[in-house]
């Protein structure tokens, strides 16, 4: 194969799925501009944004270079109708870790505005814990499911499944991350376990 028709596929291939991650990331930014209030409301919200954003890129990437590689050699067939066993608990194992560091995250923005000094006293720990196993919930199994879709989807149109990854964890988790962030923390603050406005 030409150098010259590698570049023409790579491009193929990640054009789109690039472009898509910028426009996820501007509307990702639109979200996050509409929880000022939510962020000046709740002590510690800000601290905890990026770790859980970080959280669904660390781990969903993971699952989504598992997927790739099961397709790539065979382990796994590219069909929706019929899941393989290992693909199910690879997933659940994804969900699981995401919920696991999704509390960490929590407990981690507790302690540490609780013992540096110039900072307000956070949010209460079980509302933070809360907020974040529910974000990390909805988003994790969103982001499940398009991984699994899309590069099922791809590797069917001759697209490498690598190539699609990353922009598509990175976008999806953003969008959707900060989307299901401001549903649990309405949540969270509606059942009482967080003060707000």
């Amino acid at each position: 194969m030409s150098p010259a028709r590698v570049a023409r596929d790579a491009y193929r291939e990640a054009l789109p799925a690039l472009s898509a991650s910028l426009v996820g990331g501007l509307v990702a930014g639109v979200v996050l501009g509409g929880m000022r209030g939510d962020l000046a409301d709740i002590s510690g919200l800000l601290v905890l944004v990026p770790a859980l954003l970080a959280t669904r890129g660390n781990v969903y990437s993971s699952l989504g270079a598992r997927v790739a590689t099961a397709l790539h050699q065979g382990i796994v067939a590219p069909r929706l109708d019929a899941l393989d066993d290992r693909l199910v608990r690879a997933c659940a194992a994804a969900l699981a870790n995401g919920l696991l560091a999704s509390a960490f995250a929590a407990v981690a923005v507790f302690v540490s505005l609780s013992v540096l000094p110039g900072f307000p006293p956070p949010a209460p720990l079980p509302g933070l814990v809360a907020l974040a196993l529910v974000a990390g919930t909805l988003s994790g199994l969103t982001l499940t499911v398009v991984i699994v879709t899309a590069v099922f989807a791809g590797y069917r149109r001759g697209y490498n499944p690598d190539t699609l990854v990353g922009p598509l964890v990175t976008t999806t988790g953003d969008v959707f991350g900060l989307l299901f962030l401001l549903v649990a923390v309405r949540l969270t603050v509606a059942v009482g376990l967080l003060g707000g406005s």
